[in-house]
């Protein structure tokens, strides 16, 4: 076993894995919906692919209410990663838009439409317009290792403390 607890059997896995998605660099997408818009990163040095909302005409989220707004896409996200969906930061800040779930989360074997769901988290309303860039999704590696069941894990400093815990300070 190594650090992490991690084998050297796991470790060969992880490899070949790599290797596939070295292989499989393109994130690939197909339009469900005509007008749907392809997700782009805004910068070279965004790590956040926009989604965007693909409805024919605008919707309002109400203060406190949450809708479901459909992209137009669907994706095939290689093995081993997952695509992450975000809130974005200026809908989040200037308007109170959040991710409804806190992060959104696309398992690579999903192929149906990926949707977002918004919440509003203001006491004004919001009203999103078609096309508008409503999240952001982040590509992610994910380890799944097999679970086993213990009837006692290792001791550490902290132990069983939760909240709070480790200080406030």
């Amino acid at each position: 076993m190594e650090p992490w607890g991690v084998s050297p059997k796991d470790r060969t896995e992880c490899d070949k894995m790599e290797e596939k998605r070295a292989e499989e660099r393109a994130l690939r997408f197909k339009r469900v919906r005509d007008d749907a818009v392809l997700p782009a990163r805004a910068t070279a040095g965004s790590a956040g692919y926009d989604l965007r909302a693909c409805m024919a005409e605008a919707a309002e989220i109400p203060p406190g209410e949450s809708v479901v707004l459909p992209t137009g896409l669907a994706a095939q996200i290689p093995e081993g990663l997952a695509g992450f969906v975000f809130t974005r930061s200026g809908l989040g800040l200037r308007h109170g838009i959040v991710v409804t779930n806190g992060v959104g989360v696309i398992d690579s074997d999903y192929r149906g439409e990926i949707r977002v769901g918004l919440t509003n988290i203001s006491k004004t309303a919001y009203t999103v317009a078609p096309g508008e860039r409503v999240a952001q999704m982040i590509l992610m590696p994910f380890f799944a290792l097999p679970v086993e069941e213990a009837g006692s894990l290792d001791e550490t400093e902290r132990g069983a403390g939760g909240f709070g815990s480790t200080g406030t300070d």
